[in-house]
C-alpha cells in the first residue's frame, strides 16, 4: 500500500511533471508545426500572358449592400481571362436588381438564381454546386460577397499557386479590425486558424480551407462527387472538402500581401457564436486523424492552462515553477509568431497574446460545448 506521506511528499514533483508534458506538448506544435509557416518565404508572382483562365464563384444570400460595396473589387482584377459567377440564392432583398445592374457593366459577369423550393430546403453546398456547374473554366476560386480584395493582382497570385500537380489552393481572409474585445478575438482566431491549417498543408498533411479565399479544380470537383459525402452537414463547403479531398502533394498555399481578402467581421456576440456553431457541426466529420492532431493541440493547451493556475495556487512556494513555464511557452510563441503575424498582417496581435490565447482557447471549448447541442444551423 502507498504511503500517504510518502505521495503528498512527492504530489508536488508529480504535479510539475505532469506540467512539463503539456508544455512539451504546446512547444512541439510551436516550435514544429507553426514553424513551418514562420520560415515560409513569400514569393511574388509575376503577370503574364500565359495565366490561365478562371471562373470566380460567390454565393449571395440577402446581400444587396455587401454586393454594391465589394463585387466591383473581384470584377475589376487585372487579369486576361476570368468570369465571375454570383450564385443569388434566393436572396428576398434587391440583390437580384444589383447584380442586373452590374452585369449591363461587366460582361464577364453571370448571375445564377436559385428560386426557393416547398420541397427543396437547401444550404450553401447547393447554391456553391449550382456555381460550380456554371462555370466554364476548369481553375474555380471561390470568396464571399463580403469579401473584398486588397490588390487588383489577386487571382494573378491565386492562379500561379497552381503548379502541375496542385489541385488545391488555399488562401488567407482575415476580418477588418474594429474595436472592442469581440473584434480582437474574432481576429486573433482567424490568424491561429489560418497559422495552423496554412502550417500544415507546407507539411503535406492539409486538413482545411476558407471558403472567403480557396481555389481548386473543376475535375476534382466532379470526380470526387462534389459534396455527396457530407451534403447532410449544413456547413463544410469549404473545410470538408478540403479536409476529405486533399493530399500530401495536391495542395499550395498563398499569402502574399496581394492574396489577402479582408471580409466583414461579426458584430455581436451572438452572431459570432451562431458562425463558430456552424464551423464546430463540420469539423466532427474531419478525418480521424485530424481530430486527434487538432483535440490535441486544443486540450494541450487548456491542460496547461488549468494546471499551471493549480501549481501556483496548491504549491505557492514553488512559484518559480509555473512562471518558468509560462514564460517559456510565451517566448517560443513570441519568436515563432511574430514573424507569421506579420505575414497574416495581424502584427499587433502579438502585444495581445498574453491575453488573448488565454481567453480564446477556453472560449473555443465552451462554445464548441455548446453549439454541437444546436438543432438548426443555417448557412448564413
Amino acid at each position: 500500500m502507498l504511503d500517504l506521506h510518502v505521495f503528498l511528499t512527492n504530489l508536488p514533483y508529480i504535479a510539475f511533471g505532469i506540467l512539463g508534458l503539456f508544455l512539451f506538448v504546446q512547444l512541439y506544435y510551436i516550435l514544429f508545426v507553426y514553424s513551418k509557416l514562420s520560415r515560409y518565404r513569400v514569393e511574388q508572382s509575376k503577370d503574364g500572358t500565359d495565366l490561365p483562365p478562371v471562373s470566380v464563384i460567390v454565393c449571395a444570400h440577402n446581400e444587396e449592400d455587401n454586393l454594391r460595396q465589394f463585387l466591383p473589387s473581384i470584377l475589376t482584377q487585372h487579369y486576361p481571362d476570368f468570369e465571375v459567377i454570383v450564385v443569388n440564392d434566393f436572396s428576398t432583398d434587391d440583390t437580384r436588381w444589383v447584380l442586373k445592374e452590374m452585369s449591363e457593366q461587366y460582361s464577364h459577369l453571370k448571375i445564377v438564381d436559385i428560386k426557393e423550393h416547398i420541397r427543396l430546403k437547401h444550404g450553401k453546398k447547393f447554391a456553391v454546386t449550382m456555381g460550380i456547374k456554371a462555370a466554364k473554366h476548369q481553375i474555380l476560386v471561390f470568396t464571399d460577397a463580403d469579401c473584398v480584395t486588397q490588390s487588383d493582382h489577386w487571382l494573378t497570385e491565386i492562379a500561379t499557386a497552381f503548379r502541375p500537380e496542385t489541385e488545391i489552393v488555399l488562401g488567407y481572409s482575415p476580418y477588418f479590425k474594429h474595436k472592442g474585445l469581440l473584434n480582437l478575438l474574432i481576429r486573433f482566431e482567424t490568424s491561429h486558424t489560418a497559422m495552423s491549417y496554412l502550417s500544415y498543408a507546407l507539411k503535406g498533411n492539409a486538413y482545411m480551407g476558407v471558403g472567403r479565399n480557396l481555389a481548386y479544380k473543376k475535375d476534382l470537383f466532379f470526380r470526387n462527387k462534389g459534396f455527396a459525402a457530407h451534403m447532410h452537414i449544413k456547413s463544410g463547403d469549404d473545410d470538408l472538402f478540403v479536409n476529405q479531398n486533399a493530399t500530401p502533394r495536391n495542395v499550395n498555399i498563398v499569402v502574399s500581401p496581394e492574396s489577402i481578402l479582408y471580409s466583414v467581421p461579426k458584430m455581436t456576440w451572438k452572431s459570432y457564436y451562431k458562425q463558430k456553431a456552424r464551423h464546430s457541426g463540420a469539423s466532427t466529420i474531419y478525418q480521424k486523424r485530424h481530430q486527434r492532431m487538432l483535440g490535441t493541440q486544443l486540450v494541450s493547451a487548456v491542460l496547461f492552462y488549468v494546471t499551471l493556475i493549480l501549481v501556483a495556487l496548491v504549491f505557492p512556494s514553488y512559484w518559480y515553477v509555473p512562471l518558468a513555464s509560462y514564460l517559456l511557452r510565451l517566448l517560443a510563441q513570441w519568436a515563432i509568431f511574430t514573424r507569421i503575424y506579420k505575414k497574416l498582417e495581424v502584427k499587433e496581435l502579438i502585444w495581445w497574446l498574453p491575453v488573448v490565447d488565454f481567453i480564446y482557447y477556453f472560449y473555443i471549448c465552451i462554445n464548441g460545448l455548446f453549439s454541437r447541442k444546436k438543432k438548426k444551423i443555417s448557412w448564413k
